[in-house]
């Protein structure tokens, strides 16, 4: 069965307009409730969130609906998602909340679940949450009485617990003294911790987008808008740049000479050097199907093996837990150490490649690049009505296009799980057949829809 409010990541949507609405949201808390009220312990959540202006409009939503079901809550402000999945299980609580749409604009939000293990929701698990929030009769048979209602409070803490636990995650007696980065934190959740992290481990920090006033969040600035980065990073001298987004969760880099270093980059010298100490288990990693071939054939070369997943960090979680991996991540910057976290985690991934780094003695130019990628085109479509994807015309165009690549290539279409639209990714060795093969499909997907 489908879901109907849950997409790739969460729940998701433009702020104020449903399914991002304070109703639904209550609910929602009301529903989850249900699910992991379990045993007769004082049952206990936590929300945190990122920066836009519709968190004060979610926040308490989902505090009265938690309360409302006897559960008490703790409120933690502005954190990374991350910092999320590890205090749920660091204050052993039974839930983990986090209100974010990620590198969205601001006119978005949405609500992450964690489970008390700190790992992110299996679909099963939001499948049966959803039953329950459509059964209005069952919610209201679930409510406290008056005197057994939850409470709320703030913990003052929570910011500094999440800084000591990132910078555990770096090899004990390495420091950064003697390297300039720049980090841009996309006026995000992260505005406060990720310069306090880097400095403490002695860097020189040069912090960008450290501003937040509820409408500014991912903004020309952060993952997706990295000009600002690389501008910086060359103007100052620094030895790199880190961009994460709103919710920092991912990140990219930039190396000295300004140029950037995306997930494949990163995965490929995080795996090679894991190889090489000794600390990657599996053989291999474990990545999405947008990933580039050109990642896959350097760990082919140094002996490993690719494994892909659909694409969202929490199905590469899922396989890295279910197969025995402790690294995998995708493209867009999602790297996820098993060894340290539960999800992905940008300020652990970058302390994980600044302690590379540092070790090779090389700029991050030379140590960074581990492989030239095969071009690759991306292409969004929007569509009305019906998913054209099973239109034999448009299944015509996909074969065509794949029997005009060659070696080497892969096309990948999927649906947005967030909105109506269709991803179109192709991949090979000849850059002018890719390009005519993601405008052949696109214009046979907007024919038909």
């Amino acid at each position: 069965m489908a879901r109907k409010l849950f997409g790739t990541d969460g729940i998701r949507g433009k702020a104020n307009t449903q399914p991002i609405t304070a109703d639904i949201a209550l609910r929602l808390a009301q529903a989850a409730a249900i699910k992991f009220i379990r045993g007769d312990h004082r049952h206990l959540v936590i929300i945190g969130k990122d920066t836009r202006l519709s968190g004060y409009m979610l926040e308490p939503a989902l505090t009265a609906g938690f309360i409302s079901m006897g559960m008490d809550v703790i409120l933690l402000g502005p954190l990374p998602t991350p910092a999320i999945s590890m205090l749920t299980r660091s204050l052993r609580a039974d839930l983990g909340v986090m209100i974010s749409a990620s590198h969205n604009a601001f006119e978005d939000n949405g609500i992450k679940l964690f489970g008390p293990d700190g790992f992110k929701l299996s679909d099963e698990m939001e499948l049966s949450i959803e039953h329950h929030f459509f059964d209005e009769p069952q919610l209201l048979n679930h409510l406290a009485a008056p005197t057994s209602l939850g409470r709320a409070k703030r913990l003052d803490d929570a910011r500094g617990r999440y800084i000591e636990f990132v910078k555990s995650s770096f090899p004990k007696g390495m420091r950064l003294d003697g390297l300039k980065i720049v980090v841009d934190c996309a006026h995000g959740a992260a505005y406060k911790v990720a310069p306090m992290v880097l400095w403490e481990l002695g860097a020189e920090v040069i912090p960008l987008s450290v501003s937040p006033d509820g409408l500014n969040i991912n903004k020309n600035c952060g993952v997706l808008h990295p000009k600002l980065l690389q501008e910086k990073v060359i103007e100052s001298g620094a030895d790199l740049g880190i961009a994460l987004d709103g919710d920092a969760d991912r990140l990219i880099l930039c190396d000295e000479k300004g140029r950037i270093l995306d997930g494949d980059q990163l995965l490929a010298m995080v795996a090679e050097s894991w190889k090489n100490t000794n600390r990657l288990i599996g053989q291999g990693i474990v990545v999405t199907v947008m990933s580039n071939i050109g990642l896959e054939l350097f760990l082919k070369n140094i002996n490993l093996k690719t494994y892909r997943t659909a694409v969202g960090d929490r199905y590469v979680t899922d396989y890295m837990r279910k197969n025995g991996f402790n690294i995998g991540g995708e493209q867009s910057g999602h790297i996820i150490f098993l060894d340290y976290a539960s999800t992905g985690d940008g300020l652990v991934a970058a302390l994980q490649i600044l302690s590379i780094l540092k070790q090779s003695d090389k700029p991050a130019s030379m140590a960074g690049k581990k492989f030239e990628p095969l071009p690759q085109e991306l292409r969004s479509i929007n569509y009305k009505g019906q998913l054209p994807l099973q239109h034999q015309q448009v299944k015509k165009a996909i074969e065509s296009a794949e029997a005009s690549l060659g070696k080497n290539s892969r096309i990948v279409i999927r649906p947005s799980g967030t909105e109506p639209v269709i991803r179109i990714m192709v991949e090979g060795e000849d850059p002018y057949k890719v390009s005519q093969a993601v405008n052949d499909i696109a214009e046979v997907i907007k024919q038909v829809s």
